[in-house]
């Protein structure tokens, strides 16, 4: 396997091992960090030694929190020196604040000035190293996980076409596609494959990690002892609609069945998962509240200062909530009062001529979306979760896209999966390339996935992907 499940959520081997050399980096760049303020001062240097270990590990997490949070272990950003290098100074500059809020509530953990600004700039040439060393490593010509797909029909060509980001293919090697019997090849013609020998025996010539089954029709002439071969062989055997939800956190919806939502592991819900997730949406959306309100206030005042003392402030308006519920949902305006004619549902577009000024600015970096933490507290929100759509669209979409309403099995969110991975859009086409990413969330949700979605969201904000 080229990925590990981790509390449900697939994560690539190479990220897996990217973080934990950064963690050991880190954590070493304290260690030479004390070895170079006390040179010469043993005596200094040893009782610092004695409980260094814990303040270590602890700016090792601090640096590997913050990485994740600007996107460095994200698949996307494999091709993009010079801005993942940014990224890395980004996580770094987050580190030292984070680092200096840590020490001043926790001052059993705390670094001297000198030992945190040398560990800081250490880890940041160090990690600069690796991060350009890594790329090379996940180059898909050097992919060393080699999959060959049985079928190179529309199924075949429909999941290479979803797949057609450089990010989706790069820790994998496409070695072809076989064609199955009664096919009709729809791939590249470079791509298509005609085995000469059984498939067990194709496999071990080609050294053949894993086969992704991608025929068009599997009630007829299907390998079964073929692929039964190759499984007892140690060859890994998928259907497209797991390998492609591993290899990009997507479901594919076209190839989407009732039996796949039945039985497939996941959509699991707990009374003790539901208690852990609403006590993380309440400590954080705390936390969050106390360090934005100024940012709020400012907001609040300079929309009255463009619109006038007698418009309103926020906005609200009637979203759907878990399982089909109704609730308003609160934002700070940034478009007209008349932006909208009464009882007529408008998608809003990019660059969208009822913005306003400031709420130009205040979408660009999402600060519309801050009131909805007063949503959270009531419970109608969580901090994590499909966005909420309106009634009307809900209604539309569901005509048109099968499975949307299993998204409404969950409390909708100020962020989500989708957030992290689809731009913004606001179309029927749109709609449906977020709901392969919330079900994903919806099949997978677990605390640590909501952690992860959390922390990236940060360079959601920072580098205004996906504004309107």
């Amino acid at each position: 396997m080229n990925t590990l499940r981790i509390f449900n959520h697939h994560i690539h081997i190479k990220f897996v091992i990217l973080g934990i050399v950064h963690f050991a980096l880190a954590a070493a760049s304290v260690y030479a960090a004390t070895e170079i303020r006390y040179v010469g001062d043993d005596a200094a240097m040893m009782r610092d030694y004695a409980v260094l270990m814990w303040r270590a590990v602890f700016f090792a997490v601090v640096v590997v929190a913050c990485l994740s949070a600007m996107g460095v272990y994200r698949p996307q950003r494999q091709n993009r020196h010079v801005p993942v290098l940014v990224r890395v100074v980004a996580a770094m500059v987050m580190a030292s604040l984070v680092a200096a809020f840590a020490f001043y509530v926790l001052p059993g953990l705390f670094l001297g000035r000198g030992i945190l600004f040398m560990a800081l700039v250490l880890s940041l040439i160090g990690l600069s190293i690796v991060q350009l060393g890594f790329y090379a490593l996940i180059d898909q010509r050097s992919a060393p996980w080699r999959v060959l797909f049985y079928g190179a029909g529309h199924n075949a060509a429909e999941t290479l076409a979803y797949m057609r980001r450089r990010s989706d293919h790069s820790l994998f090697n496409l070695v072809g596609c076989i064609l199955a019997p009664g096919e009709t090849p729809q791939v590249d013609s470079q791509l298509v494959l005609h085995a000469d020998c059984s498939l067990a025996e194709y496999a071990r010539r080609h050294r053949i990690d894993e086969i992704v089954v991608t025929m068009d029709d599997r009630r007829h002439q299907f390998p079964s002892d073929d692929l039964i071969d190759c499984r007892i062989a140690g060859v890994n055997i998928v259907d497209t609609l797991t390998f492609y939800e591993r290899q990009t956190g997507k479901v594919k919806t076209e190839l989407l069945q009732p039996s796949w939502i039945i039985f497939s592991h996941g959509f699991r819900r707990s009374f003790a998962q539901d208690a852990v997730k609403r006590l993380l949406d309440l400590a954080v959306a705390s936390v969050l509240l106390a360090i934005v309100w100024p940012i709020m206030l400012a907001t609040a005042i300079a929309i009255l200062v463009e619109d006038g003392l007698r418009q309103p402030v926020l906005f609200r308006q009637r979203r759907v909530g878990l399982n089909g519920g109704i609730y308003w949902i609160y934002k700070f305006r940034s478009m007209r009062t008349d932006a909208e004619t009464p009882g007529v549902a408008q998608w809003a577009s990019v660059d969208d001529p009822r913005v306003t000024r400031v709420g130009f600015y205040i979408r660009k970096y999402r600060l519309d979306e801050l009131p909805q933490l007063w949503n959270v507290f009531k419970g109608d929100m969580s901090l994590v979760g499909p966005r909420p759509e309106r009634p009307e669209f809900v209604d539309q979409l569901a005509d048109t896209l099968p499975y949307y309403r299993v998204r409404e099995c969950v409390k909708p969110g100020i962020t989500g999966w989708a957030q992290l991975g689809y731009p913004y859009g606001a179309s029927e086409e749109d709609a449906n390339g977020k709901l392969q990413h919330d079900l994903y969330y919806v099949k997978n949700r677990s605390f640590f996935l909501d952690l992860l979605i959390l922390m990236n969201t940060v360079e959601v904000v920072l580098f205004r992907k996906g504004g309107r």
